[in-house]
């Protein structure tokens, strides 16, 4: 599966625009690593549990998405973005969506 941030892929044509795909998932922060982050903001600095908490998120999104796009019968997916919020205090929800898209290669 292509998957690109643009509205176009190089060297390929789009022939079929099949619609709006999304993956999503919501993280809660355990309390060992709000322990762990509590401790890291006294001294500052990358906080290695949050970063690699998000980064999971967003690869389980990605995930998602592209089994949606894929259930749609696509093959590669177009302007495709990120974007998070907060739920509650402890919870961060990650959504990556773009646009499932068939294209052949020109």
């Amino acid at each position: 599966m292509m998957i690109v941030t643009t509205e176009n892929i190089a060297n390929h044509q789009i022939t079929e625009v099949l619609g709006p795909v999304f993956g999503l998932t919501v993280r809660a922060r355990g309390i060992g690593k709000d322990i762990m982050a509590s401790f890291k903001g006294l001294v500052g600095g990358e906080i290695n549990q949050y970063t690699e908490m998000l980064e999971d998120a967003r690869k389980q999104a990605m995930d998602r998405m592209v089994k949606n796009a894929t259930a749609m019968g696509a093959n590669a997916i177009i302007m495709m973005r990120f974007d998070s919020g907060e739920i509650g205090q402890n919870m961060s929800e990650i959504v990556a969506y773009g646009t499932a898209v068939i294209v052949e290669k020109r």
